[in-house]
C-alpha cells in the first residue's frame, strides 16, 4: 500500500476527528460535564448520530475492494463527512476552552493516538515488505479501520475521556472549593445569604443586591453563577475584606445539589422564591424538587439564621410549618410581609407593603407585571429585616432595573418593542410573561421554542402554554418544528386563527417573520425562552 495514500487518509480522518470532537466537547460542556445527563441527551437526540453510525458500518464493505480503491473510498467518505459536519452554525453559547476542556481533549487524543498505533501495528504486520524501496508501511486496508473507528465513535470517545478524567477533575474542584472555604473562614464578619427556587432566584438576587447595596457593601454571584464552581470562582476572584454581605444564588438540577452548595457557602440566612415543575427529568419528581430546595432551609435552621419563604407558592406554604421561625412574604393573606393595592400598567407597577409590625409604605417600580411584586417584596422583606427602614427602601426599589433576558423591555425602533424573556423556561414564568404582554395596547406577537426539561409533563404543559398564548396574542411564531408540536396543538385547540401561526426553523427566521407582519399598531414581541445549543 502506498504510504502517501495512507498519510492522506490519516490526515483527512484526523481533521474530521478534531472538528467532530469539538462539537461533542461543546455538548458535554453545555450538559455540565455530567455523563448521565449527557447520555440522556444523546438518547433524546439520537438522530444526530444516525449518520456517523451508518458510516461506521459502511467502512467494512470497502474491505471487498482492492486496498488502493478501498482506501480511496474511505478517504472520500471521511471528506464528505467533514463537509457535512464542518462548523457553520453560530452558537449562542460557544465552547469555552477552559483548563478542564484542555485536559479532556488531551485524554481524548491519547485514546485516538492509541487507535492510530493499533492501525500502524496492523499495517506493519500485514505489510508486503518492510525492506522495499520506498518502504511499504501498510499492506492491508484492515489497517485503516481503527482510524475510521476513531472518527465515527467520537460521540462515545469524548464522554469516555470525561469519565477517565473524573478523578482528576474531582481533585481539582476540591482544591478550589477548599480554598474558597478558607477565604470565607477568614471573613468572619461577612454575612451570607443563600437564594434558591425553581424560578425567580436570579431576579431576587439582583433586586436584593440593589436594596442592600443602599446601606451595605455587597457581593453577589454574577449572572447565573449558581453551581459549585460558579460560587467558588466568585468567592476566590471577587470577595474583598470590605464586603459585608455575600448574596449567593443556588441552582440545582438534582437531589442534594443545594446541600452541596450550602456546604461551600454556609449561608447564615436563606430565601426560597418558588418550587415548581422545573428540571423534572433530572429530579424525577416534584417532591424531590421541594426537598432539594428546602435543603437551604435546613442549613439555615441548623445555624439559627433567618429564613424567608414565598408564602404564595402552594408547595412552599405546605412545607413552611416545619420552620416555625420562617418569614413569609407574598400577595395573599396570612403572609408576614404582604403586598396590596397593586396597580400594573405598561409603564411599571405600584404596590403597598404591609410589614409585620403594622408599618405600611407605598412603592413604585419600573418592572412590569404583578408577579415581579413577589420577588421585589421578598427583597424588601429581607432588607427590612437587616434594619433598613421601609421609607429608606423606596428609592432603591425605584432604581431596580429588569434583569437581562427576564422580561426586559427593549425598544428597537421601527415600530417594534421586544419583551426579552429569553432566560425563562417554566410554566409560571410563561403565564406571567403572557400577562405582561396583555398589558400593551399593541399588536402582540409571541416568539417561543417552548419549555424543556419538564419530564413526563413536558407535552401537557406546553399544550397548556399554547392554549394560554392563543388568548393573549395576535400572532404566534414557534421556533423548531419538532419541539413545538404540543404548543401548536394547544393553540389549535383554543380555536386560534392558524393563519396567524408560523413555525420557524431558527430564531433568525422567526424574527424575519415578525418584521414582515403588516399592522397599523406598534408591535410588541415577547421572546419567551431561548433554548440552549444542546436543544
Amino acid at each position: 500500500m502506498n504510504t502517501v495514500l495512507w498519510c492522506i487518509y490519516a490526515a483527512v480522518t484526523l481533521a474530521g476527528i478534531i472538528l467532530y470532537s469539538l462539537r461533542e466537547f461543546h455538548m458535554l460542556q453545555l450538559n455540565g460535564y455530567k455523563t448521565p445527563e449527557h447520555s440522556w441527551w444523546m438518547k433524546k437526540n439520537y438522530r444526530r448520530y444516525i449518520c456517523p453510525a451508518a458510516l461506521l458500518i459502511l467502512q467494512f464493505p470497502t474491505l471487498i475492494f482492492s486496498d488502493k480503491i478501498g482506501v480511496i473510498i474511505l478517504t472520500v467518505m471521511n471528506a464528505l463527512f467533514i463537509l457535512v459536519y464542518k462548523p457553520g452554525k453560530k452558537f449562542k453559547k460557544p465552547l469555552k476552552i477552559t483548563a478542564r476542556v484542555k485536559r479532556m481533549m488531551a485524554t481524548f487524543f491519547i485514546i485516538v493516538a492509541v487507535l492510530y498505533v493499533i492501525a500502524f501495528l496492523i499495517g506493519r504486520k500485514t505489510a508486503v515488505s518492510d525492506t522495499a524501496i520506498p518502504p511499504v508501511w501498510f499492506g492491508s486496508i484492515w489497517s485503516f479501520v481503527p482510524v475510521g473507528t476513531a472518527l465515527y465513535l467520537t460521540p462515545i470517545l469524548a464522554p469516555l475521556a470525561n469519565i477517565i478524567n473524573k478523578p482528576v477533575e474531582k481533585s481539582v474542584q476540591n482544591w478550589y472549593i477548599n480554598d474558597a472555604k478558607r477565604i470565607l473562614r477568614e471573613s468572619p464578619s461577612l454575612h451570607k445569604v443563600g437564594i434558591t427556587g425553581s424560578y425567580g432566584k436570579t431576579s431576587m438576587k439582583f433586586y436584593l443586591d440593589e436594596l442592600l447595596n443602599s446601606q451595605y457593601n455587597t457581593l453577589k454571584t454574577p449572572e447565573s453563577f449558581n453551581t459549585p464552581m460558579g460560587v467558588t470562582i466568585t468567592i476566590r476572584n471577587s470577595l474583598k475584606p470590605t464586603h459585608e454581605y455575600f448574596i449567593c444564588e443556588m441552582g440545582a438540577r438534582r437531589v442534594h445539589e443545594i446541600k452541596e452548595l450550602c456546604g461551600i457557602a454556609e449561608p447564615h440566612d436563606g430565601i426560597i422564591t418558588s418550587v415548581g415543575p422545573q428540571h423534572l427529568e433530572t429530579f424525577g419528581s416534584i417532591e424531590n424538587v421541594l426537598n432539594t430546595k428546602f435543603e437551604l432551609a435546613d442549613c439555615v435552621k441548623a445555624k439559627g439564621g433567618k429564613l424567608y419563604l414565598n408564602g404564595d407558592n402552594e408547595l412552599i406554604r405546605k412545607k413552611a410549618p416545619e420552620y416555625p421561625s420562617a418569614v413569609l412574604y407574598g400577595l395573599q393573606e396570612g403572609n408576614h410581609y404582604r403586598a396590596t393595592d397593586i396597580s400594573v400598567s405598561d409603564r411599571g407597577t405600584e404596590f403597598t407593603v404591609n410589614a409585620p409590625d403594622g408599618e405600611t409604605k407605598r412603592f413604585s417600580m419600573k418592572l412590569l407585571g404583578e408577579h415581579n411584586v413577589q420577588n421585589v417584596l421578598g427583597a424588601i422583606a429581607y432588607a427590612h429585616g437587616t434594619g433598613i427602614p421601609l421609607d429608606k427602601l423606596t428609592l432603591p426599589v425605584k432604581r431596580i432595573a429588569a434583569v437581562p433576558h427576564r422580561l426586559q423591555l427593549l425598544d428597537k425602533g421601527s415600530g417594534v418593542t421586544f419583551i426579552d424573556d429569553a432566560y425563562n423556561s417554566n410554566p409560571n414564568g410563561c403565564r406571567a410573561a403572557l400577562s405582561v404582554l396583555g398589558l400593551f395596547d399593541a399588536c402582540r406577537i409571541l416568539v417561543t421554542p417552548g419549555m424543556v426539561e419538564l419530564g413526563a409533563k413536558q407535552e401537557e404543559l406546553n399544550f397548556e402554554f399554547g392554549q394560554e398564548a392563543a388568548k393573549a396574542c395576535d400572532y404566534i411564531v414557534l421556533v423548531g418544528k419538532n419541539q413545538t408540536v404540543p404548543i401548536f396543538n394547544g393553540i389549535k385547540d383554543a380555536g386560534f386563527d392558524m393563519n396567524k401561526v408560523f413555525v420557524a426553523d431558527s430564531l433568525n427566521e422567526a424574527l424575519s417573520k415578525v418584521y414582515s407582519y403588516q399592522t397599523d399598531k406598534k408591535k410588541i414581541v415577547l421572546l419567551e425562552n431561548d433554548l440552549p445549543d444542546n436543544y
